[in-house]
C-alpha cells in the first residue's frame, strides 16, 4: 500500500475533510494492488490529415493521446493494455475516470467559504499515477489524465514536441510538478521541483506556470514517487507516502498518546494560573475553555487573557484563520502575534515521532521539531512562478523562520 495526502491543497484540514471524507473526495488516498490491472502502455501511432480520420481512431474505444499540431494534421498514439501495472487518476472532474477527486481552497481561509467563488487552476483530468503490481512496486507520475472517452487531447496552443526518438510529448496548462526529497524521512533534503510531461520525462520549471516553453530535460532524473514526493497541481499540493514509510511514521493513536503525555504534565497560563489542556485530536477544529495560546514571537505559551491587548486585528481566530492580533506577553514583555495553539492532526506529515514542542508562525500548529523545521524549509509552488513554504496542516503561509518554541510553565504547586 502507498499513501497519497493533502499536503497544503485546502485551507482547514489538518488531518481531515471539514464535511469528512465522501467517495473519491478524501483527505488521504490509499493505493492498493487493483483485483484487476487497469494499466496501458503506448502502442501504434497515427498521423491524421482530417477529423474524420481521428474520429475513426477514437471509435476503437481504446485509450489514446492526441497532439493537435495543426487544423490539417493530428498525431494520436493509441495505447493498449499492460497487464503488469495499476493507473490511478487525479483530477477535479468528478467523471468516473477520475479515482481522486481534488478542488483548490485559497490557503488559511475561513470555514465556510464558498471554494467556487474563484475559477480553479487544477485541471479536471490533472494527473495518473502508474503503480508496478509486482515487487518493488514502483510508482510514476505522469502529467494529464484519460478523460471519459480514454483520450488526453493536446490543442494547438498546448506545449507539445517530437523528440529525438520520434515519439510526441507534452505539458498541459498548468503543469504538474514534482519535488522529490532525499532522506525522507530520517534525514530529509529537499530537492529541485520539476515539471512532468504527458509521457512522463522530467524537465527543468518554465519561466512561468503557463509558459509555452518547456524547460531543459533533466537528464538521468525520474518520474518515480519516492517516499516524500511532493506533486503539486497549480492549486493542491499532494504528499506521496510508500507503505515503508507510513510503517515508521507517528500513527493517530501516537498523536493522541503525546497529547495526553502534554497535558499530564499540567501546563498552566503565567496569568491565569488555570491548568491548560489541548483537546482531543477529533474535537481539535474549535476552541475550548482551557485552550493554551502562544505568544508567537517569544514562545510564550498562555491561556486566553485579555492582557495587553492592541486595537487593531482578529480578536478570536478558528483553525487555520491567522490572527492579526498583537499583543505584549506578560512574561517578557515581547509584543507580536497571540494565537491559539492546534496540534496538527495528519501523521502522514511528521518526519519523526517526537514530541509536539514547536508550533508554525502564524498559524499555530504544533508538531515536533524536526517536522516544523523540515516544512518551514520546503519551498511550494505559488501563483505562476514564485514559492513559499506553507504550514502542511492548513496551507498558511509561512513567515521567516516560520516556526516558534513552545515556552510552557509547569504547575506552581
Amino acid at each position: 500500500m502507498s499513501l497519497l495526502t493533502f499536503c497544503p491543497s485546502f485551507s482547514r484540514y489538518n488531518g481531515s475533510l471539514p464535511t469528512g471524507d465522501r467517495g473519491r473526495r478524501k483527505s488521504r488516498f490509499a493505493l492498493y494492488r487493483r483485483a484487476k490491472a487497469n494499466g496501458v502502455k503506448p502502442s501504434a501511432v497515427h498521423i491524421l490529415n482530417t477529423p474524420q480520420d481521428t474520429k475513426a481512431v477514437h471509435s476503437r474505444g481504446q485509450h489514446s493521446i492526441s497532439f493537435t499540431l495543426s487544423r490539417n494534421q493530428t498525431v494520436v498514439v493509441e495505447y493498449c493494455h499492460d497487464n503488469s501495472t495499476d493507473m490511478f487518476q487525479i483530477g477535479r472532474s468528478t467523471e468516473s475516470p477520475i479515482d481522486f477527486v481534488v478542488t483548490d481552497t485559497s490557503g488559511g481561509g475561513k470555514e465556510g467559504e464558498d471554494p467556487s467563488i474563484a475559477p480553479s487552476t487544477i485541471s479536471r483530468f490533472a494527473c495518473r499515477v502508474v503503480c508496478e503490481r509486482n515487487p518493488p512496486y514502483t510508482a510514476r507520475i505522469y502529467a494529464a489524465g484519460f478523460d471519459s472517452s480514454k483520450n488526453i487531447f493536446l490543442g494547438e496552443k498546448a506545449t507539445k514536441w517530437k523528440n529525438p526518438d520520434g515519439h510526441m510529448d507534452g505539458l498541459t496548462t498548468n503543469g504538474v510538478l514534482v519535488m522529490h526529497p532525499e532522506g525522507f524521512p530520517e534525514d530529509p533534503k529537499q530537492g529541485l521541483w520539476r515539471e512532468i510531461s504527458v509521457c512522463g520525462d522530467v524537465y527543468a520549471l518554465r519561466e512561468t506556470r503557463s509558459g509555452p516553453t518547456r524547460g531543459k530535460l533533466a537528464e538521468g532524473e525520474s518520474s518515480a514517487l519516492r517516499d516524500g514526493s511532493l506533486v503539486d497541481l497549480c492549486g493542491a499540493t499532494l504528499l506521496w507516502r510508500t507503505g515503508e514509510g507510513l510503517m515508521r511514521a507517528p500513527t493517530l493513536r501516537h498523536l493522541e498518546a503525546l497529547r495526553q503525555e502534554l497535558n499530564a504534565s499540567r501546563p498552566q497560563c503565567p496569568v491565569g494560573l488555570s491548568t491548560l489542556a489541548f483537546p482531543s485530536l477529533p474535537r481539535s477544529h474549535s476552541l475550548e475553555e482551557r485552550q493554551p495560546w502562544v505568544y508567537l514571537t517569544c514562545g510564550h505559551v498562555h491561556g486566553r487573557h485579555d492582557w495587553g491587548q492592541r486595537p487593531e486585528g482578529v480578536e478570536m481566530p478558528g483553525e487555520g484563520e491567522v490572527s492579526t492580533t498583537r499583543r505584549e506577553c506578560p512574561l517578557c514583555r515581547t509584543v507580536g502575534p497571540y494565537v491559539p495553539l492546534w496540534l496538527g492532526c495528519e501523521p502522514a506529515v511528521y518526519v519523526d515521532a517526537g514530541a509536539p514542542t514547536h508550533a508554525f508562525v502564524p498559524c499555530g500548529h504544533v508538531c515536533s521539531e524536526r517536522t516544523a523545521r523540515y516544512w518551514a524549509e520546503t519551498p511550494l509552488p505559488h501563483g505562476t512562478h514564485a514559492f513559499r513554504p506553507v504550514c502542511p496542516f492548513c496551507s498558511s503561509a509561512l513567515s521567516t523562520p516560520g516556526w516558534t518554541r513552545l515556552i510552557f510553565q509547569g504547575p506552581i504547586d
